[in-house]
């Protein structure tokens, strides 16, 4: 189990390795006009996950660009459904399918090899990304595989993300906020445009084998929105194991702790100047407003100072 563990550690180790001999510029590199992180995603991975075969039953999370409070939060409730499908106890070593070899669960990040461990997993496996929809491996589609997206309103987005660049070796960091927000607002951000991401996103919004939730009703009616996403994912769920999910609170050991950030949906205001939350508005206004994704995100309610 040790052994397999330090399959993902091991990686993350040498990519931080990497780092310390890298300049800011050399942090990113560009892909299909994207950008990614040099040292844990490659083209090399990229280029062989177009060929990676997704099952029918795989649990698969997709959100906007980084979540990162509500990736680590709906990654736990995933893998904790993931257990209680299989008749084991949320938390054991189940977790994030380390009971075989782990595999780092994010689709993109990792060595090119990943794919063909991954054949290896036991079903249901929980996958993750932040990939826009046309950069998926082709099989997601054909398999019908179940797709949960989650998303958020671009204010929290950008905080979060803020926090986690200056937080973590992988990305460049930013001196100020002011610098970072206009970064963010001129699409040079790692992994992508989030207006654009939400764009993408939308085309796919009605289609059968796509939930979306936002990570606002998450955090307002957990309960219901765990009953919501064992139902789409076909995994029943008992009261007991419905509270046993929501009581659970923990992250996902050192690799996930050096990741995430727990963060809150009012953290924006303490950075945003009256002037960069107007320019906000707008963008959110002309680009995904009147779409069904940016009616579910209820802006005006939530983002509004």
């Amino acid at each position: 189990m040790e052994k397999s563990r330090n399959i993902s550690e091991d990686f993350i180790q040498k990519a931080m390795a990497a780092v310390n001999s890298m300049r800011r510029d050399e942090l990113l590199f560009s892909y299909k006009g994207t950008l990614y992180s040099t040292t844990i995603c490659s083209p090399e991975t990229f280029k062989a996950l177009e060929s990676f075969e997704a099952r029918s039953d795989d649990v698969i999370l997709h959100f906007c660009i980084l979540l990162l409070s509500g990736t680590n939060w709906l990654s736990q409730i995933l893998t904790d459904l993931i257990a209680i499908s299989q008749k084991k106890t949320p938390g054991s070593e189940s977790r994030l399918n380390a009971d075989d070899l782990e595999v780092f669960p994010y689709l993109k990040i990792g060595d090119a090899e990943k794919y063909e461990r991954m054949t290896r997993l036991p079903s249901p496996r929980f996958l993750a990304s932040h990939l826009r929809p046309e950069n998926l491996p082709k099989s997601i589609s054909k398999n019908n595989a179940k797709i949960l997206l989650l998303i958020c309103n671009p204010i929290y987005v950008a905080t979060s993300f803020y926090h986690f660049s200056n937080g973590i070796v992988f990305l460049p960091s930013y001196e100020t906020w002011d610098d970072f927000f206009t970064d963010f607002m001129t699409k040079k951000m790692a992994w992508g445009c989030y207006f654009e991401y939400i764009s993408e996103w939308n085309k796919y919004a009605d289609k059968e084998n796509t939930m979306t939730i936002t990570y606002e009703e998450v955090n307002e009616n957990p309960a219901l929105s765990v009953k919501n996403i064992a139902t789409f994912f076909g995994i029943p769920l008992t009261e007991e194991e419905l509270q046993l999910v929501l009581e659970r609170n923990k992250t996902h050991g050192p690799i996930a702790n050096a990741l995430f950030r727990k963060g809150g949906v009012s953290d924006w205001k303490n950075l945003f100047s009256e002037d960069q939350s107007e320019k906000m508005d707008k963008a959110f206004e002309e680009h995904i407003a009147g779409t069904k994704l940016g009616k579910k995100l209820k802006y005006d309610l939530y983002c509004k100072a």
